[in-house]
């Protein structure tokens, strides 16, 4: 069954104009609509594709003339982009699993699961495992001993989640996520080359070539709450303390935290990113895509990189950072603006040059 105009706007707190009864089975762009699409064509410039399509009502911005693009009902909505989040939660037609534990499955007898929790084909639940009420483990998904998956959690197939991880309320796991694997620790018996050039920052001194000895991961991961986490990406297990997200935080594809990392409340990493060891990341910080963070540092609250950034020492608070190495935005933009006007400039060289020996010459 769709959902009327009414409906729909009451959901998501927007006014709705005109026909409010019509019935919408599903959101559309614009040009692809038809009479029982809700089109979302949320700017002026979207809008002008209606007339390709057979749209009876639409989402527009505030203010809009619905009967001028020839609408029968319309909802405005104050945020367009804002209302996208409750129109395709209201519409979303999920994985389309079955609830209950699956027949495949195979749970610890000492692990528990809380009312509601779902568990889908060939996953695995191990012994001490805690899963809160209302969870869906998805098919082939792995849970470690004793580790504990909030309530309301949502873990796409084949997410792994370690030992003693600690995870929080409605978390989201997209495919292939991974948390709580070894950290990236290894040591050698005498000081190694990479130490020496760290000090020396090129001479690698009289260090020799040794073997690398593992350090063993003790610590796990912590997540807070409302955390999600995009396909195919991995957080490492603490060496000695736990490695930690904080609630809110929103992790996209391929992102790669290492070990005894803090990463802060409501941040954004983009695709592609990676964080290496015991680096402090602080609270609504966004690193776009590419940004790459070295070990040991901190970055500041409200911090915002570039993409392709790489930072190489630390962010204060509330920073916009560019490049490579990271510097601010509008810093950044300049050296890329001088750049450009090299080779204009190599000419105005060559030319001076040219002329004062020609002067020369004729003296």
């Amino acid at each position: 069954m769709g959902h009327r105009i009414e409906q729909i706007a009451a959901a998501i707190g927007a006014p709705a104009e005109g026909a409010s009864d019509i019935e919408i089975d599903a959101l559309a762009e614009p040009a692809d609509a038809g009479p029982r699409h809700l089109a979302m064509a949320m700017k002026p410039e979207f809008a002008e594709a209606l007339a390709q399509g057979g749209a009876r009502a639409a989402v527009l911005w505030e203010g809009a003339d619905w009967r001028a693009l020839g609408l029968e009902a319309a909802i405005l909505a104050p945020r367009p982009r804002y209302a996208m989040s409750g129109l395709t939660e209201l519409f979303d037609p999920g994985q389309g699993w079955e609830a209950g534990i699956h027949p495949s499955a195979i749970i610890h007898p000492e692990a528990r699961l809380d009312p509601g929790a779902s568990v889908g084909p060939f996953a695995v639940i191990s012994k001490g495992a805690h899963v809160g009420a209302g969870a869906v483990i998805g098919p082939q998904c792995f849970i470690g001993t004793d580790a504990v998956i909030g309530a309301e959690s949502f873990l796409r197939e084949g997410v792994k989640i370690g030992a003693r991880v600690r995870i929080g309320a409605r978390f989201i796991a997209q495919p292939g996520v991974v948390v709580g694997g070894d950290g990236f620790s290894f040591v050698t018996p005498d000081t190694s080359g990479v130490e020496k050039v760290r000090e020396t920052l090129g001479d690698r001194g009289e260090a020799q070539a040794q073997s690398w000895t593992r350090i063993h991961s003790l610590g796990a991961v912590e997540i807070g709450e409302d955390v999600e986490i995009g396909a195919n990406s991995t957080i490492d297990s603490g060496t000695i303390r736990s490695t930690r997200i904080g609630a809110g935080t929103k992790i996209d594809n391929l992102v790669m935290i290492g070990h005894n990392v803090e990463v802060g409340r409501d941040c954004l990493l983009c695709g592609l990113v990676g964080i290496a060891g015991s680096t402090r990341i602080g609270n609504n910080v966004v690193l776009a895509g590419k940004t790459g963070v070295s070990d040991n540092i901190f970055i500041g609250d409200n911090v915002i990189t570039g993409g392709g950034t790489i930072v190489l020492a630390n962010i204060p608070a509330g920073r916009v950072m560019l490049g490579y190495p990271a510097m601010k935005m509008e810093t950044t933009m300049e050296l890329f603006k001088g750049f450009r006007r090299l080779k204009r400039l190599f000419g105005d060289v060559d030319a001076l040059k040219k002329t004062v020996s020609n002067t020369g010459a004729n003296d």
